[in-house]
């Protein structure tokens, strides 16, 4: 209740005009409860965060508990990434327990929201996001080729990022390889479940990252044996790179029954005389 009440307090002296909250971490583990021992997230929790974005990543412990969970929800408008502003105030609380490469804090910013155009001009100024992804390695020396592009493959379908082996020199001189995945937050638990399955790794590696990406579109050309979505990638409002998509450069070569780099090098031609649709 005295957490209850003071977050209200504090929230009222504030007098903002909306709250808004990134999706929540609710971490994982089990819990003691009044009913014994229970998986987190708690139930009370699950049911107070109905319909709010979560995911569970780092420290096995519970992240959000029902009172947070009650207060965050109340008081926030909506769940979003963090909002286009101009910075006024930033404050921080830091908890009790401490977790190795995990601060323990949460973060309150305050500041003026900036007009949807500003911020819009602002955004493709920059043509710029910022994300956090996190990446799962396992060292593989006994498995073969065919099994580990296999594994790449189901990885990839299953919706990870990027998916990428390196060869490495194990211990007692064994060639093996480097699995790297790249994943969303919300999608390692899953995919890791995955390389379990998929190869003969005992433990995989993983870790958090901040990731930079520029913004991109697709647009289409004609070429000689059918259309091929070009990738164009954009830093500060300029062109900064494109690429034709190799599914479609693929399909059309195997059905045309030519050259796969004709079809690129016509693709990538076309795109730059400008003949897009």
């Amino acid at each position: 209740m005295v957490d209850i009440v003071c977050a209200a307090v504090g929230a009222d002296a504030l007098a903002v005009k909306e709250w808004v909250c990134s999706p929540l971490n609710v971490g994982g583990g089990t819990v003691k409860c009044a009913h014994g021992t229970l998986p987190v997230p708690a139930p009370a929790t699950l049911k107070l965060l109905h319909d709010a974005p979560v995911y569970s990543s780092g420290p096995q412990v519970e992240l959000v508990t029902p009172t947070g969970a009650a207060i965050v929800k109340t008081l926030s408008s909506r769940f979003a990434p963090f909002p286009a502003m101009k910075i006024e105030h930033v404050g921080y609380g830091a908890g009790t327990r401490e977790f190795p490469e995990y601060p323990n804090l949460l973060r309150l910013t305050i500041g003026e929201s900036l007009p949807e155009d500003t911020a819009s001009a602002s955004s493709n100024a920059s043509a710029t996001s910022n994300d956090k992804i996190t990446v799962l390695e396992a060292n593989l020396d006994d498995l073969s080729p065919q099994v580990l592009a296999y594994a790449m493959e189901r990885l990839l379908a299953e919706g990870a990022l990027d998916v990428f082996s390196v060869p490495v020199q194990m211990k007692k001189s064994r060639p093996g390889a480097l699995l790297t995945v790249l994943a969303k937050m919300e999608d390692a638990n899953r995919l890791t479940k995955l390389i379990f399955a998929e190869t003969t790794t005992l433990g995989v590696r993983r870790r958090e990252e901040q990731r930079q990406t520029l913004s991109r579109r697709w647009e289409i050309v004609d070429t000689t044996w059918g259309p091929v979505r070009i990738k164009i990638a954009n830093l500060n409002g300029t062109i900064s790179n494109y690429a034709p998509e190799y599914e479609d450069c693929r399909t059309l070569a195997e059905t045309h029954h030519v050259p796969l780099k004709e079809v690129i090098q016509e693709a990538a031609q076309a795109y730059a005389n400008g003949s897009r649709k």
